[in-house]
């Protein structure tokens, strides 16, 4: 026989109401209240019936808040469509979506984004972060305050987010590196590339990817990693200045953006085809230098997914109280060559 929230409340020594908004996190319950009401909920198997939840999410409403940064990016632009959808989905059920963006990777710019979400009323926040102190002590203060913060595209470790959505950027630069390290076995110049040094999920995926060739490797000649700011030009200037000083390099990884720039430097020198460069996002640049043979491995890592999830993450822990199961939801890296490029963008591998 079903348990009733009725049951619940003479259990509790409180109201039905009482009961109502404890598990549903709507008014204000004594915590300790809200505690026992939960406790005893549990312990009986309750499950509320599901078209009058439906009904009760329904006539709530809620506002959350997405910042995207860098969607000057072609891959930070599909993170941005997929966080879009979900907020054309969750209108649905009540949720208000206030979206800002930045063309650039900036602190001040996040941090007023967020100033405005708490000035709009927003209850919980999705924000691809800056990797900044200061962006942590935000994090944190916020999720005092009861404001649910989720990353994603980037992690912010150490920071008490509620979750993560994106690609383990670590093992996705040592899976780069270990299909690389095979591809030169005998030995070759490799020069690495990233899009900026203090971005957290830059310079992992790039660290990721060096450690590999170093330690399991020994016969590949690692250049020192440079950085392009997510700029084409300065990716150019870079390749070809290095092209210059070795012209032997067999590979380049573009662990960012960037790629186009690389890959208009080796085109220049005659070497299309003939320098393998591996990068990550199958954005449609990336897919029209993959298909020209300018691009030899592209890694796809679910971009319009870290959009799409966060809001449905926080829906879940605002509306229904649901916490997320992981502290992060790994997106598995899928390899993409022009032989399986009517695979890339398929649903993404979460890994657990």
């Amino acid at each position: 026989m079903a348990v009733t929230s009725k049951q619940i409340a003479e259990l509790a020594g409180v109201s039905r109401g009482t009961v109502d908004r404890a598990l549903h996190n709507r008014g204000r319950v004594k915590p300790e209240v809200a505690e026992r009401i939960r406790r005893i909920a549990d312990e009986l198997g309750y499950q509320p019936h599901p078209a009058g939840q439906a009904l009760v999410l329904a006539r709530r409403e809620f506002k959350f808040g997405v910042y995207v940064q860098s969607v000057a990016t072609p891959t930070m632009q599909m993170v941005l469509a997929g966080a879009e959808k979900a907020a054309a989905e969750l209108k649905a059920f009540g949720v208000t979506t206030l979206i800002k963006t930045h063309p650039t990777i900036d602190k001040a710019a996040e941090m007023l984004a967020v100033d405005e979400f708490l000035e709009a009323g927003c209850q919980a926040i999705a924000l691809t972060p800056v990797t900044e102190p200061d962006v942590v002590d935000r994090i944190n203060g916020l999720s005092e305050s009861g404001i649910p913060v989720v990353v994603f595209n980037g992690d912010l470790p150490g920071s008490r987010r509620l979750c993560y959505v994106g690609m383990n950027n670590y093992v996705g630069g040592q899976i780069a590196g270990v299909m690389m390290g095979y591809m030169f076995s005998d030995g070759g110049k490799v020069l690495p590339i990233t899009a900026h040094l203090t971005n957290y999920a830059h310079y992992i995926r790039a660290k990721g990817f060096m450690e590999v060739l170093q330690g399991d490797f020994p016969k590949v000649e690692l250049l020192p990693l440079q950085a392009c700011f997510d700029n084409d030009t300065f990716a150019y200037e870079i390749t070809k200045t290095a092209l210059s000083e070795h012209p032997d390099i067999a590979g380049v990884f573009s662990a960012s953006n960037g790629t186009q720039g690389v890959c208009r430097a080796i085109e220049e020198a005659g070497q299309t085809g003939q320098i393998r460069v591996f990068t990550f996002d199958d954005n449609p640049k990336n897919v029209e230098d993959l298909k020209a043979g300018r691009i030899s491995l592209l890694f796809g890592q679910g971009a319009e997914y870290q959009g799409y999830r966060p809001l449905y993450i926080l829906y879940d822990y605002v509306a229904k109280g649901l916490s997320p199961t992981e502290s992060s939801e790994y997106i598995e890296p899928s390899v993409v060559t022009k032989y399986n490029l009517r695979e890339a963008g398929r649903a993404p591998v979460i890994m657990r």
